[in-house]
């Protein structure tokens, strides 16, 4: 059987931790910030995890844990 390919877009924006969940960056914290509070902002910087319902797709996207 040949090897299967990592989903290229998603390991560019997930990474997996050694416990094996994923981690990723929030989003709208690349554009128009000055109508967003420093409170919001702040916490837009902080990574997350991807939400459990989603996470058995993405690991099948990245089939060698990348």
């Amino acid at each position: 059987m040949p090897k299967m390919k990592t989903h290229r877009g998603t390991a560019k924006r997930v990474k997996m931790t050694a416990s094996g969940r994923l981690k990723r960056h929030k989003a709208n914290h690349s554009h128009i910030l000055t109508k967003k509070s420093k409170k919001r902002k702040r916490r837009l910087r902080a990574a997350d995890f991807v939400a459990k319902a989603d996470a058995k797709v993405m690991k099948r996207l990245l089939p060698y844990g990348l």
